[in-house]
């Protein structure tokens, strides 16, 4: 396999800023600063993020892609908004294909090095699920790690089909294996929902070790009903204030 070519600065220049731009959009989008069914003008973007609009359209084009800007037929762009059955049906989606990439792995064995760095990551949120409460910062780091780890289960399917649906399933809006969470991240319940969570990811690790296909797949599909739960308390929950984005949710 030949060695990839080293990206040029003015391509890393322009990848910065258009990585820059998604993040902070996002960021607006989610924070209610730019509410369901705002249209969206490039040029103020540019003036209001501070970035030429090359960047600006790369991440007008990958939010779209993501789910939470929709094109509009004269050109421009406009927020999301999105039903619960929507959502609902990306967490089950993301549940049935999390469940078929366990069960392959365990179908088909995993590389010791990958279980490995997978074991390693859960021991590091254990580390983080030892305080008796999460501070923000804790919190921000179980949200890392417990991506990392539902990556490193999507690597051991050794599936680049299935990989790549997979990545477009957990960039729906809401649909990330850590999406809701965060609506109850200073709750009373919210290290015993994250401890239960946790067993899981120890039981289906387990499974695939063990090549026990069916039962990897089962715990990957219950895994993404905490999902599920979260998204009803966070569409039903007083204090929507704290995630605005979930404004973006209609109810019926």
């Amino acid at each position: 396999m030949s060695a990839r070519m080293p990206a040029s600065p003015t391509d890393e220049s322009g990848g910065s800023q258009a990585v820059k731009a998604q993040l902070r959009l996002r960021e607006m989008i989610l924070a209610g600063e730019l509410p369901g069914g705002t249209r969206i003008a490039e040029l103020t973007l540019v003036e209001r993020l501070g970035v030429s609009r090359t960047p600006i359209r790369a991440a007008l084009m990958r939010l779209e892609q993501e789910g939470l800007l929709e094109a509009l037929p004269n050109g421009g762009y406009a927020v999301r908004t999105f039903s619960e059955r929507d959502v609902s049906d990306a967490i089950e989606l993301r549940g049935t294909m999390e469940g078929l990439s366990a069960r392959l792995a365990a179908e088909r064995g995993v590389a010791p090095v990958v279980l490995a760095d997978a074991r390693a990551c859960l021991g590091e949120i254990d580390a983080v699920l030892q305080q008796p409460a999460l501070d923000d910062e804790a919190f921000t780091r179980y949200v890392a790690l417990n991506q990392r780890f539902h990556v490193l289960l999507a690597e051991m399917a050794a599936s680049p089909v299935l990989a790549r649906e997979l990545e477009r399933v957990v960039n729906l809006p809401f649909a990330s294996p850590s999406g809701f969470v965060v609506v109850q991240a200073n709750s009373p319940r919210a290290r015993d929902m994250l401890i239960v969570a946790q067993d899981q990811h120890r039981q289906v690790l387990d499974a695939v070790e063990r090549r026990e296909g069916a039962r990897a797949e089962a715990i990957m599909r219950e895994h993404s009903r905490i999902a599920q739960r979260n998204l009803r308390e966070a569409v039903q929950a007083e204090g929507l204030h704290r995630m605005p984005g979930v404004r973006l949710i209609r109810q019926r």
